[in-house]
């Protein structure tokens, strides 16, 4: 049982710290909204991911499947963030310069916005369903199919995933002293840069290896 959580507990670990476009965008309004605003993001990107696993585990096979026979959903989400990688590198903010040092200024944050942005740009990478899809496989075969089991296994990597997304949140906000509107803006463009990456990537993605189904298959037929 122990061992089951530490897995789970290291699993949720390392997801924190994968790179991707949710990562940057996580670290960047951190910087830029506060870290209020980055938590907003982050439960957007967290409730996906638990609408991947819950559908994963519910569909598994016949979505993998379905991944594999349909290239257009890996199109349409990579032509989706190629375009907000542009959009990110090319939009430029214009802010108006207050000279009243008496001025206090309340930043409004548009927090539905946020949650809404971190749930859907973590929901059209297709890639990310795929790879929940393989974890749940793996995991629910070796805790022999157990509900219970599996419910506890995922609630702690979704918790520890947040705790340390929370921590990188906070860090990241130290931050915002040193960065000039200039780093800002190269920031931003870095971003952009990795959603084009990213996108190039999902879209030119045709398939699912076909090892992936074999091994699919494999772990089917045990359970069985």
């Amino acid at each position: 049982m122990i061992n089951e959580y530490l897995n789970a507990v290291l699993l949720g670990f390392g997801l924190a710290f994968m790179v991707g476009p949710v990562f940057f965008v996580l670290l960047e309004t951190s910087v830029v909204k506060g870290i209020r605003a980055a938590i907003v993001f982050d439960f957007g990107v967290v409730l996906s991911d638990t609408l991947f696993i819950i559908t994963a585990y519910y569909g598994s096979k016949t979505i993998l499947f379905k991944l594999k026979d349909d290239p257009r959903l890996f199109l349409i989400g990579g032509i989706i963030l190629i375009f907000y990688g542009l959009y990110t590198i090319f939009y430029k903010r214009t802010k108006k310069t207050v000279t009243d040092k008496e001025l206090v200024v309340v930043e409004n944050n548009n927090y539905l916005g946020l949650f809404l942005k971190g749930f859907f740009l973590n929901s059209i990478n297709i890639g990310v369903l795929a790879f929940w899809l393989a974890i749940v496989i793996a995991i629910s075969s070796g805790l022999q199919m157990n509900e219970s089991k599996i419910f506890n296994y995922f609630v702690v990597v979704i918790s520890t995933l947040l705790v340390t997304d929370l921590v990188k949140i906070t860090a990241a906000k130290q931050l915002k002293k040193q960065l000039t509107p200039v780093v800002l803006r190269k920031i931003r463009q870095t971003i952009g840069v990795f959603f084009i990456i990213f996108g190039v990537i999902l879209a030119t993605k045709k398939y699912i290896p076909e090892q992936t189904i074999q091994i699919f298959d494999k772990v089917i037929e045990k359970v069985k």
